[in-house]
């Protein structure tokens, strides 16, 4: 069987058109491949964790018998030391855990308000 002549630029212009709108939506169309949405699901999933636990956060601070000094040596670190002063403290321990969670302390720092920040 053979083709007539037209048909040749008309299949390269569809496959190249294809090709085009594969990588203009994968680009600027927004369009995400499973792992990049289990990746992004996975990352909003942990900044939800992380805001729910600011309050807990905040509690354990509010009871700690330690808490003027504490909190005076995050007023007394500098701001690239705050984040491991806050770890140090222990409030922003996620429970069930033993490390403290980075992304935990600094939004505590946040709602703690410290003067200077």
């Amino acid at each position: 069987m053979t083709f007539p002549e037209w048909t040749k630029p008309g299949v390269y212009g569809a496959l190249g058109g294809a090709v085009a709108v594969s990588i203009l939506g994968f680009t600027w169309g927004g369009w995400t491949t499973a792992g990049s949405a289990d990746e992004m699901a996975q990352n909003r999933a942990a900044e939800e964790v992380t805001l729910a636990m600011v309050p807990v956060c905040l509690n354990l601070s509010e009871v700690d018998a330690e808490r003027p000094a504490k909190l005076a040596m995050l007023q007394e670190a500098s701001s690239f030391q705050r984040r491991n002063a806050m770890m140090e403290t222990g409030w922003a321990t996620l429970p069930g855990t033993d490390a403290p969670s980075r992304d935990l302390a600094d939004a505590c720092l946040a709602g703690l308000e410290l003067d200077g920040s």
